[in-house]
């Protein structure tokens, strides 16, 4: 971290425990809408190969702590031979018929409305990485820590100019977006990165 003698990256106090009941109401809300659509994804990951339709990973978030992320599965069932970490890039032949479609338009990422609900995620703030990625960013750039002061989201401003990060290089500029919507984040600036989000999904634009 900076030793500058001032802290850049201030939480506001009435900030965290407000966002987090909105996020409660509005996990649960999306939930029930959603319902449908989980069915019919669940029998089409199920129909493909006969594998697992939930994915499990374990990811680094609030205050530095490991949580078990949640998606629908996108890759074949053994993608990650021997616990072998790998970043998933744009022509990744380990990415199912279904499984593409979905990672193209985030929808994989549904699951992770549980994780909002639980607590472990917000609806907006950093994407949550492995600890093992996380080490070599903190390597680059120890501020990373600061993020540990944000539970990770479901939708961020990085992800959605920046894309899925498959390079060190987008890992770095992802940083630089987190670390800026940290130092201005407020509930205009979370409402407005969740109606761009939206947009962009029912627009079908990828990114």
């Amino acid at each position: 971290m900076s030793n500058t003698g001032k802290d850049p990256y201030m939480v506001p106090v009435v900030y965290t425990p407000i966002k987090r009941v909105l996020d409660i109401f509005g996990a649960i809300v999306s939930m029930i809408i959603s319902l449908p659509l989980y069915l019919l994804i669940s029998i089409l990951i199920k129909s493909e190969d006969g594998g697992k339709v939930i994915f499990r990973q374990e990811r680094v978030g609030y205050r530095g702590g490991q949580f078990t992320i949640y998606k629908f599965r996108s890759m074949v069932p053994d993608a990650e031979k021997d616990n072998h970490p790998l970043l998933c890039r744009e022509d990744d032949q380990r990415l199912t018929r279904i499984g593409r479609f979905l990672r193209d338009h985030h929808i994989d990422e549904l699951p992770q409305l549980w994780n909002v609900l639980k607590g472990d995620m917000s609806f907006v703030g950093p994407r949550p990485e492995r600890k093992c990625f996380v080490d070599a960013i903190i390597e680059k750039n120890p501020d990373y820590r600061y993020l540990y002061r944000l539970r990770p989201g479901l939708f961020s401003e990085a992800t959605l100019y920046n894309g899925y990060t498959d390079t060190m290089e987008k890992m770095l500029e992802r940083l630089r977006m987190d670390l800026e919507y940290l130092r201005r984040q407020s509930f205009l600036v979370d409402a407005k990165i969740i109606i761009l989000t939206g947009w962009s999904l029912l627009s079908g634009k990828k990114f």
